[in-house]
């Protein structure tokens, strides 16, 4: 690829002063490449995660059990009402310190390292607002529907996985496309924690070679057309799956 558009690039710097080096020099073009990757893994795990999350919890929210409608309502107000830069630096250099390490021949590593606690804390902080969407849902869905699940004789879990579960999601569907995108952008504070996703890759560029507005727009560009391709999936989506009647 960089035979391709690396000539361009290098003329434009030449010729202009605009240093996009990352399209021209093989070593940060692999450093750029390591960061898009690492940033569209980091986006697809947190989404996955914060998913799981809201499904589940939506679940504990009208469990028979009290204490586990209780832990649920705490979780939600806990991290609901934290910052998510807050939650990752309390996840990594909090709980972290309390995690084993791994002996790998000479050094040690910690067991979860600083890209799994950017899943698990981001994943926590949209699963918080996942639930209550999940839980909204949930209550739209007619009681005349439930209780055709009951008179089939499923049970409470089965009438939640196979009829009111689909019916949640797809009224649920746009205030849950809204907390997803909102989601991915938020990925972009895992670089406080040092995992090398795009924000931290390009900072790295720009230090080592001072071109810092270059790697900005290039950073802005990226988040717009990742942020952009997972709203229109989402939108797509929603259009698909609509209900007229449901939520409409």
């Amino acid at each position: 690829m960089l035979n391709l558009i690396g000539p361009y690039f290098r003329r434009l710097y030449e010729t202009t002063g605009l240093n996009f080096n990352v399209f021209y020099d093989q070593y940060e073009f692999d450093r750029f490449i390591t960061g898009a990757s690492n940033s569209l893994q980091l986006i697809f795990w947190t989404l996955l995660l914060s998913l799981v999350i809201g499904v589940l919890g939506a679940w504990a929210q009208n469990a028979r059990s009290a204490i586990v409608r209780v832990v649920m309502d705490a979780y939600i107000q806990a991290f609901r009402n934290t910052p998510p830069m807050i939650q990752l630096l309390f996840f990594f250099f909090g709980l972290g310190t309390f995690m084993p390490a791994v002996d790998m021949g000479g050094y040690s590593q910690p067991l979860i390292t600083s890209y799994g606690w950017a899943i698990i804390s981001l994943g926590i902080f949209g699963g918080a607002f996942n639930v209550e969407i999940f839980r909204s849902g949930l209550e739209a869905v007619p009681d005349s529907t439930l209780e055709a699940a009951e008179s089939l004789c499923f049970s409470r879990w089965q009438a939640y996985l196979y009829v009111t579960l689909p019916l949640a999601f797809r009224i649920a569907l746009p205030a849950l496309t809204n907390n997803l995108v909102s989601l991915a952008k938020t990925t972009s504070l895992a670089y406080v924690i040092a995992v090398p996703e795009m924000t931290y890759v390009l900072n790295q560029v720009w230090s080592d070679n001072v071109n810092v507005p270059e790697m900005m727009l290039l950073l802005f560009l990226f988040y717009i057309i990742v942020v952009t391709a997972l709203a229109g999936v989402l939108h797509f989506i929603e259009r698909k799956v609509a209900l007229p009647g449901y939520g409409q």
